[in-house]
């Protein structure tokens, strides 16, 4: 049986915790048999007892205390059950977490990590659904990952989220799209019909957070960029398999795993090549990501950029009705509706 990303997770929490004692993990019904409400901290509590630490329902104290355990030198790990929760974690993050190394003049070092799933999809209803990432983006001092279903060399979801407590010396908010848990992770052999091209922010030094650059294998030069991340990725991916098979609408597809800050030259190269940029995101469309990344791409490409569109969710909660949430949420049809749009 593949390896699933819920699994890929699983494997980097238990290996961050069996490389370094620093590490401790904390969060809410963690503890096996029952492992986390989405089974991510599974077999954790069992491995390792003193270090995984089950909390009372208080994300914003428990904020404060992993704050507390990161400047006194340990690494601790998070998870907020839903996503939908950092709202209550905001004031620490932003007012706090986030500043403390400029407030102390770079004398403190706060590695720590919080998890959490974000998303719809699974008929959770308005407060356990929301992609609320966008919330959290642009904050200086902090670092927001998101993993890809991808699994090419060293770079899996669980290595990303390994990398990330033991090597990080930085806050690192890290988003885990719920329908992405149970699904198969792709590997360089699932990707078989694909040039992927793997590139990284020139910027980093300690920490490499891959950008995976797809293109279809044999294909005409595409006319087309895509760029997502999360589930949005691989609904991308498959709507750019069919477009290509189906209609001869050939894109390049753009998947990052670091959304703040921003590595912009790999999409940017993409965008200099095509001329028409579409980005998807599963947040509501308005001041996100896509809306961002669309801004970056006008102001450094000027009339290169011929086109740019945004595709999200509407403006509405998210509806408990499996029916509803479906047309709220962007979905695969949607991606190749203005694709072909776009090409026309």
């Amino acid at each position: 049986m593949k390896e699933t990303v819920l699994d890929s997770l699983n494997r980097g929490l238990l290996a961050a915790l069996q490389s370094d004692p620093s590490v401790h993990l904390l969060g809410e019904d963690i503890l096996d048999p029952y492992g986390g409400a989405f089974k991510v901290t599974r077999g954790c509590s069992t491995a390792f007892p003193e270090r995984v630490i089950p909390t009372p329902i208080s994300e914003a104290g428990l904020a404060g205390i992993t704050a507390g355990m990161a400047l006194r030198g340990l690494r601790p790990v998070l998870e907020i059950m839903f996503g939908d929760f950092t709202t209550l974690i905001a004031d620490q993050l932003i007012n706090h977490i986030s500043k403390f190394r400029w407030m102390y003049n770079d004398s403190v070092t706060l590695p720590l990590v919080i998890r959490t799933p974000m998303g719809g999809r699974r008929g959770y209803g308005p407060t356990h659904s929301q992609s609320l990432e966008k919330l959290f983006l642009g904050v200086p001092g902090m670092t927001v990952l998101a993993p890809a279903i991808l699994s090419i060399g060293m770079h899996s979801p669980g290595d990303l989220l390994k990398d990330a407590i033991l090597n990080t010396d930085s806050p690192v908010l890290f988003i885990e799209n719920k329908v992405q848990y149970l699904q198969p992770l792709l590997t360089t052999e699932d990707l078989s019909g694909f040039d992927v091209e793997m590139r990284y922010d020139p910027g980093d030094i300690k920490q490499q957070y891959p950008i995976y650059v797809l293109r279809i294998k044999g294909a005409p030069p595409a006319s087309i960029t895509m760029s997502a991340y999360g589930f949005c990725a691989e609904m991308a991916r498959q709507a750019q398999l069919k477009m290509a098979f189906e209609e001869e609408i050939f894109c390049e597809l753009v998947v990052p795993t670091r959304l703040s800050p921003f590595a912009l030259q790999p999409l940017m190269d993409s965008v200099g090549r095509t001329g028409k940029a579409l980005i998807i995101e599963e947040g509501t469309r308005s001041l996100g990501w896509g809306a961002e990344v669309a801004a970056l791409l006008a102001e450094s490409l000027g009339d290169k950029l011929k086109q740019v569109k945004r595709l999200a969710a509407n403006e509405t909660p998210v509806p408990a009705a499996i029916s509803l949430e479906k047309g709220m949420l962007p979905q695969q049809e949607d991606i190749e509706k203005l694709l072909r749009k776009m090409s026309a």
